[in-house]
């Protein structure tokens, strides 16, 4: 299960610069359609998909583990309309089931082993009606061991995968006020199939799988998968 904080302090801090150019009414369009009865975020973070999602008139609550992220959150205007627990989002529970149950943004790989990811799976379907959806978004890991995702004149990207045991660690280096600060972050990456066994496993079935927000076919050359998983 996930125990470290790591977007704690400066992370939370400049969070939201840090993906301000990140898309946001699309995620908001695709995930609308599925929470008339409701929204449970999971990582909800600073709240960039959340309060969206909101001020479309949907009820929407969160977890996360960050408190300095959820106060990033509290900060902005119509944050307090949404509760949020503090605790780790594969066994905290919040009151009341929805209709929708998301987490996006790589943040199931915050899960770093697979029971964390198995127990996400299922605290998301507990907190589902019938026929609600689990909507997952996340990478597709490339067979080399060091990617380069990000290169720019503030800030430096490399993620470094191990196969053997799918332990991936995101290390970043930004520049911040004249100086480069490093933070590595571990992760776990996970296969489409793998996913789709633990939804199995929590009562859950593939109903859908795109590439992107845009539905975009999802195919052997996409480098991440928008899947929809429906509670039996």
């Amino acid at each position: 299960m996930t125990e470290r904080d790591w977007f704690a302090g400066p992370v939370a801090e400049r969070y939201d610069a840090s993906t301000a150019e990140m898309p946001v009414e699309p995620v908001v369009d695709f995930l609308e359609r599925f929470a008339g009865g409701g929204a449970l975020e999971l990582a909800i973070g600073t709240g960039r998909i959340a309060l969206h999602l909101a001020q479309r008139g949907v009820r929407v609550a969160g977890i996360d583990l960050s408190t300095d992220m959820v106060a990033q959150l509290r900060k902005k205007p119509g944050a307090d309309e949404i509760p949020v627990e503090i605790g780790d989002y594969a066994t905290t529970h919040v009151d009341g089931t929805f209709s929708l149950a998301y987490i996006v943004f790589n943040s199931i790989n915050n899960q770093t082993t697979q029971e964390g990811q198995v127990a996400t799976f299922a605290n998301a379907a507990a907190h589902l009606h019938p026929g609600g959806c689990f909507v997952v978004e996340v990478g597709v890991r490339p067979p080399e061991r060091l990617t380069v995702f990000d290169l720019s004149d503030t800030h430096v990207g490399i993620d470094e995968y191990d196969a053997d045991t799918q332990r991936l660690v995101s290390h970043h280096f930004t520049l911040v006020d004249g100086s480069w600060q490093r933070i590595s972050m571990p992760f776990r990456a996970v296969s489409p199939a793998e996913l789709d066994l633990m939804a199995q496993l929590a009562g859950l079935r593939l109903r859908e799988r795109w590439s992107d927000w845009d539905r975009s076919p999802f195919t052997s050359e996409s480098t991440k998968h928008v899947s929809v998983w429906e509670k039996t």
